[in-house]
């Protein structure tokens, strides 16, 4: 039997449920920042340009120490090879001889490897036989100086050239000053200077 009534009550009731159902959820949104391989590329990215700056920066930090080193090395250099002068017909070390071989002394102490060669000269007056002898005389008076504060005179050499090799020509006080000299010449140990 067909009841109406009831057929009209299962409909409303199932519009009434279709009404008060509730919506579905929306989807949710799209994602708004990368995604986590874009984050992972991300990061490997900046690893990599912050190795290259460090290197980049210890690189610059290595060429600067190396342009010191070698600037200190210079002057080091330039203080061993400056030559000290005598007096006529003296091979006594004279007062401004004696602060440049301090500030030799001091940089010799530093760099044991270092040897050197003391090159003894004089000026024309004189005979060759009594120049060398002078000249040869000067430079032992410098190594007797070295050695004299403790220095290993193992590391020192001389020779004497006499009058036979002048810086100034001449034959005047003027040029005879600058002749009446000892020279020095790094024979060994040059490279560990400035290190």
């Amino acid at each position: 039997m067909f009841n109406p009534r009831l057929v009209l009550t299962a409909f409303v009731a199932v519009f009434i449920a279709a009404a008060c159902r509730p919506e579905p959820p929306p989807p949710p949104p799209a994602p708004t920042g990368p995604t986590p391989e874009e984050l992972e590329a991300k990061r490997i990215a900046d690893s990599i340009a912050s190795a290259e700056a460090e290197a980049l920066r210890l690189a610059a930090e290595k060429a600067r120490l190396d342009r010191e080193r070698m600037e200190r090395a210079r002057q080091l250099r330039a203080t061993l090879e400056e030559m000290v002068f005598f007096d006529y017909d003296e091979a006594n070390i004279r007062t401004d001889a004696r602060s440049r071989l301090e500030a030799k002394l001091e940089i010799l102490r530093d760099y044991p490897s270092v040897l050197m060669r003391m090159e003894g000269h004089a000026d024309e007056r004189g005979t060759s036989e009594y120049n060398v002898a002078l000249g040869n005389e000067r430079a032992e008076s410098v190594i007797l100086f070295l050695t004299g504060y403790g220095l290993d005179g193992v590391r020192f050499e001389s020779v004497s050239y006499g009058e036979e090799s002048p810086i100034a020509s001449g034959s005047n006080e003027a040029a005879w000053a600058q002749n009446r000299r000892v020279e020095f010449v790094i024979t060994g140990g040059a490279g560990d200077l400035g290190r």
